[in-house]
């Protein structure tokens, strides 16, 4: 059997490339497999491989790795609401100004567009009248003061003067708190006194800081307030919300801030964490699935609105065990599942483990192995072959 793997060898090194990638594999198969028993166990089968074959084996340490009870589910993501504002103005008016477009970062207290406001007309005209009427009977009560200082006033009239100008002053305050709501700040307020000229354009500013994620404003347009679409959305984009649909069946193990990890098509290599802070109120009746939400962390903002996401839940303690990957474990055709471990890298005992969970790209070992021990991993499937068409 030696001589036959040998002449097979020769032939796939001499061969061309593509002939070279589909026999390679074929290589193993014909590797020489003695029977021995030693410290590995009695009646262990060894297969033995050339430093030739083991170019077409990878042999890796058995690794100790934390696994947890979780559940996955599809999902999807999206802005995160609770801190995504719809900017619309209180007041209904004409828009005149544009000052950020969609994409824009936008801080708190920035003017995102002004409106034309018939309703801030009116309350600087008011503003401007009771200023005129306070300034008036501010000069009367001085007057007053002066001839009821000097007995040329009676009483009553005196406290009339009075009156009048407290009144004047009330009536001026709340023009001025009127106009504040607008968004003009104290010096505008001022300027419009002292210059007795009305400014009707009324600055619509940012709530938050964040980042204009839709813009509907343009010049010209007539704003109503509730009106749709709004002018402008502005998003936190600090984070992200990830929408799952869980199964049923796992609605149990569901609980609110339980660790999750998001895996996305669009970064395969990259772990998104976060907590689940919502679960739906009702399932859906017609697919029998609840809606679970969880805010992931985006300090980079990598995360885009609807992107397909696998939502993996931690529900359980971590364990630590072994871990082999995938490739490294073989099922037998009596459904047992074997490694092939070595202690040279040329010789390999056939062992049977016992498998736990499947994640991250590695099974779980609950017996059979130890950490630090060294088993195949790619190639193991053409090691058991070889075994297997040893023993025919």
């Amino acid at each position: 059997m030696g001589g036959n793997f040998h002449r097979v060898f020769n032939y796939v090194k001499n061969s061309t490339a593509p002939v070279r990638g589909i026999l390679s594999g074929l290589v193993l198969i014909s590797c020489i497999v003695s029977a021995k028993a030693d410290e590995h166990g009695a009646n262990n089968q060894a297969v033995s491989l050339t430093a030739a074959q083991m170019k077409f084996v990878v042999v890796e340490p058995v690794s100790i790795r934390n696994f947890s009870v979780n559940r996955e589910a599809v999902g999807n993501t999206d802005y995160d609401q609770d801190t995504t504002a719809q900017v619309s103005s209180p007041y209904p008016g004409r828009i005149v100004a544009v000052m950020a477009k969609a994409g824009d970062n936008v801080r708190k207290g920035q003017t995102l567009f002004t409106i034309a406001s018939p309703d801030l007309l009116q309350a600087e005209s008011t503003l401007l009248t009771t200023a005129g009427v306070m300034k008036l009977s501010t000069a009367a009560l001085q007057r007053a003061q002066a001839l009821y200082a000097a007995q040329g006033m009676a009483q009553k009239d005196y406290q009339q003067a009075v009156s009048d100008q407290q009144s004047a002053e009330a009536a001026y305050k709340s023009a001025v708190n009127a106009v504040r709501i607008f968004g003009k700040s104290e010096a505008q307020i001022n300027q419009i006194v002292s210059h007795r000229q009305i400014d009707a354009a009324m600055p619509v500013l940012s709530p938050l800081t964040g980042r204009v994620t839709a813009r509907n404003a343009a010049v010209g347009t007539l704003v109503q307030p509730g009106g749709t679409p709004v002018p402008f959305v502005v998003s936190d984009l600090s984070s992200k919300w990830l929408l799952a649909n869980v199964d049923e069946s796992d609605l149990p193990l569901m609980r609110l801030g339980e660790t999750v990890e998001a895996h996305l098509m669009a970064y395969p290599d990259q772990v998104f964490r976060g907590k689940v802070d919502n679960i739906a109120a009702a399932i859906d009746p017609n697919t029998h699935r609840i809606t679970v939400r969880a805010n992931l962390r985006d300090p980079q903002n990598l995360i885009t609105p609807q992107m397909m996401a696998t939502f993996t839940v931690l529900t359980g303690t971590v364990m630590h065990s072994p871990a082999v990957p995938y490739d490294g474990v073989v099922r037998e055709g009596d459904g047992t599942m074997t490694v092939w471990v070595t202690t040279d890298k040329r010789h390999f005992y056939r062992r049977t483990v016992t498998l736990g969970m499947r994640q991250q790209g590695v099974n779980q070992i609950l017996s059979g192995l130890k950490g630090g021990e060294w088993v195949a991993t790619e190639g193991a499937l053409f090691i058991s072959n070889a075994y297997a068409l040893d023993m025919k």
